[in-house]
């Protein structure tokens, strides 16, 4: 398996999966898609426990797009999580979400989500969401230097 992933996409909803993972390739913003199904995958991936305790945890994905309403372990927990965490904190996350509760939203920023998207339910609209959060955040956004990096170069 590559350890090196341009992005995770965390989303239970099969068809929404297929949708994005097949925009992403199609518009050649991402080399390597890793997608999970639910929380508890998600974080096990990111922190290289459970089946992904043999994933070589300097690769991170450059980015996560995040769905809220998940199985095991819900979207806020996961993104709780890589937030709280020195090692992956900066990992842009995109929540992308059919949830329309301000709640969400608030807590969404407050823990330190890079965007909150909500899915539209058009098919095309959808498309083109995908396509613009990719370019943006994968293309134009200037990605922060990870500490070894910069220490490595006299930063």
């Amino acid at each position: 398996m590559n350890s090196e992933y341009d992005i995770l996409l965390v989303e239970d909803s099969e068809e929404d999966r297929e949708l994005a993972t097949h925009v992403l390739r199609k518009e050649k913003l991402a080399n390597q898609i890793f997608t999970a199904r639910d929380g508890e995958e998600a974080l096990d991936f990111v922190f290289c426990t459970g089946p992904f305790s043999e994933r070589r945890c300097d690769q991170l994905p450059k980015l996560i797009l995040l769905d809220l309403k998940l199985p095991k372990v819900d979207g806020i927990e996961v993104l709780r999580k890589i937030k709280s965490d020195p090692r992956t904190k900066v990992i842009p996350v995109v929540i992308m979400t059919s949830s329309r509760e301000e709640r969400d939203l608030v807590n969404g920023y407050h823990l330190g989500a890079n965007s909150y998207i909500q899915k539209p339910v058009d098919f095309q609209q959808f498309r083109e969401v995908v396509k613009q959060v990719g370019l943006y955040w994968l293309v134009t956004n200037q990605a922060p230097v990870s500490e070894e990096h910069a220490a490595a170069s006299g930063a």
